[in-house]
């Protein structure tokens, strides 16, 4: 069985030591023993559509995500990969802890699941988790990434250099901020659909959004299924 994946240890981490080194048991790679940190540039690179993530939420609108390829190159691709094949449609937001961030990309909806495709090897940069930052979940192996993320409603940097940040917010932080409360909340917000900026795929309508928020007799599927047809010609994994 997947492990669970997920951000570990909340109050650890606002403690102005845990930017430092935290043990195994933490879930936190101790930094000084990471050789492989990636110095980013922190100039926020050009808009580029090809490297652009919408995210259209339950919660109202379209967030839009700057992809940081040059930071982690492997992790961006994965992400515009399960995008553009619909994995990320209608998946909830399992975990939403206010004053940290709010986590997705599990269609099971447990934390515990993934995408088919193989883990990811870690890539650590400078890049700071400040408000907005999108980075990648992942269990206690450095190297479990796969297809979970989460975006950050307030800085920590404690997580710096520990988990894979891949991009940023650049519009549409209020829907995020609207994401409701709890592990899992009683009532989640979902990814109604992902896209890539250059495949100019439009926002979900009114009935879109309504199918997929009160599926008919909870059926899931069908709701997601009706909303959005069959966009890519491929079956999310």
């Amino acid at each position: 069985m997947r492990l669970k994946i997920f951000l570990f240890s909340l109050m650890a981490l606002t403690m102005g030591s845990a930017a430092h080194a935290q043990d195994d048991d933490s879930g936190i790679t101790n930094v000084s023993a990471t050789s492989n940190i990636s110095y980013a540039s922190g100039r926020t690179p050009e808009a580029d559509p090809e490297n652009t993530l919408l995210l259209d939420l339950s919660t109202g609108g379209r967030v839009t995500i700057r992809l940081r390829p040059d930071a982690a190159p492997n992790h961006v691709e994965r992400v515009k990969t399960l995008a553009r094949q619909g994995f990320y449609n209608g998946v909830i937001f399992h975990r939403v802890i206010d004053g940290f961030m709010a986590q997705t990309g599990d269609p099971t909806g447990t934390g515990q699941g993934g995408s088919q495709l193989p883990d990811l090897n870690a890539e650590f940069t400078t890049l700071p988790h400040v408000r907005g930052t999108v980075s990648m979940a992942r269990a206690t192996d450095p190297n479990s990434a796969n297809s979970q993320f989460y975006i950050m409603f307030m800085p920590n940097l404690g997580l710096d250099r520990n988990y894979t940040a891949f991009g940023r917010v650049t519009d549409g932080m209020e829907y995020v901020d609207a994401i409701p409360r709890g592990e899992p909340p009683a009532n989640p917000a979902r990814i109604i659909r992902a896209s890539i900026a250059a495949d100019n795929v439009p926002p979900p309508t009114a009935a879109e959004i309504a199918a997929m928020t009160q599926p008919a007799a909870n059926d899931q599927a069908a709701a997601l299924e009706a909303a959005l047809g069959d966009l890519s010609g491929e079956t999310p994994q």
